[in-house]
């Protein structure tokens, strides 16, 4: 089973390419299965329903998220109704909607796992243990399990990779926008990547206007992002998992520039 995972999607240039490549990779066969962080795919910030359905009617088969899953008031109902997307496992247990789930494809069960990070991030439940927790509720649900941890700090991402590994068939890092290059199958099979990267602008601040980010650094003052314009980048990994075992058998990285201009 080769399982698509894709980094952080930035705004509406961000989702049309993300989703062109997504196309193409089912079509071709080259990937079966799609997971996507959507936290920022409507206007660069947060998730709508109705982004949400673009996504998962263009081939997406699920979106995981991370901190900014809440920042669209409209989400808390839809993640409730539609197991398909998701929000971090480890916000305590009475917030909306689900920290995983299990879809089939091709007659194998996948779970997919969110996880949030905690270092230099919001205070919510341990990600080490709420995740070791998750695997096994999920148990012989699934065949294959990938888990997307949104998360600031490298070394969170590395330990948690390690904690996981033969447990799970991957640990992918989303949240910092930028790939990284040091994709590898674990000891014990588990993927890894400490982040995918980003479905986003090029020219920009992790997927945001440079004019509308750098002032907040000069100011600190509170300013208004939006969404850059230009080349966009859509980044991720394609992981072979062996559905017998659980178990990954490669990771590759992937990571696509479109320079035509997109409004």
């Amino acid at each position: 089973m080769k399982v698509a995972m894709f980094g952080d999607v930035i705004g509406r240039p961000g989702r049309v390419r993300a989703l062109s490549v997504i196309a193409r990779l089912k079509a071709t066969g080259a990937v079966d299965f799609v997971v996507v962080n959507g936290e920022n795919a409507a206007g660069g910030m947060g998730l709508t329903p109705e982004v949400a359905r673009e996504m998962l009617d263009g081939g997406v088969d699920v979106i995981t998220t991370g901190n900014h899953v809440w920042n669209k008031r409209e989400m808390a109902d839809y993640l409730d109704k539609e197991d398909r997307v998701l929000r971090p496992a480890n916000y305590p247990s009475q917030v909306p909607g689900r920290g995983w789930t299990v879809v089939s494809c091709q007659s194998v069960r996948i779970a997919v796992l969110n996880l949030q990070g905690r270092v230099f991030m919001q205070p919510i439940d341990c990600p080490f243990v709420r995740g070791r927790q998750a695997v096994d509720e999920i148990g012989s649900s699934a065949d294959i399990i990938v888990a997307d941890f949104h998360a600031e700090a490298t070394s969170e991402k590395q330990a948690l990779g390690i904690y996981l590994d033969g447990a799970v068939a991957a640990v992918v890092g989303t949240h910092t926008h930028v790939q990284t290059a040091d994709e590898r199958v674990l000891p014990g099979g588990t993927a890894f990547i400490t982040d995918l990267g980003m479905c986003g602008p090029v020219d920009s601040v992790i997927g945001m206007d440079a004019d509308t980010v750098i002032p907040r650094f000069i100011t600190a003052l509170p300013s208004r992002f939006a969404v850059a314009k230009g080349p966009v980048i859509v980044s991720g990994v394609i992981i072979e998992a062996d559905h017998s075992t659980g178990r990954a058998r490669g990771i590759q990285r992937l990571m696509e520039t479109f320079y035509d201009y997109l409004r």
